[in-house]
């Protein structure tokens, strides 16, 4: 999921250089909700790592 987060980041980055404003605005959105959610999911394997019996 991190990849994919840096892929749409280095695209909203490129589309910005070359001055397609509304197309970088969309893919750095969903580089943002991406990273969300890839932060969340890994903070929860964290905690629940933690509790996991052996």
């Amino acid at each position: 999921m991190l990849y994919w987060t840096l892929v749409f980041l280095v695209v909203a980055l490129v589309a910005g250089l070359l001055g397609f404003g509304g197309v970088a605005s969309a893919f750095a959105g969903i580089a943002q909700i991406l990273f969300a959610v890839f932060i969340v999911l890994f903070l929860l394997s964290l905690i629940f790592g933690a509790f996991r019996t052996r």
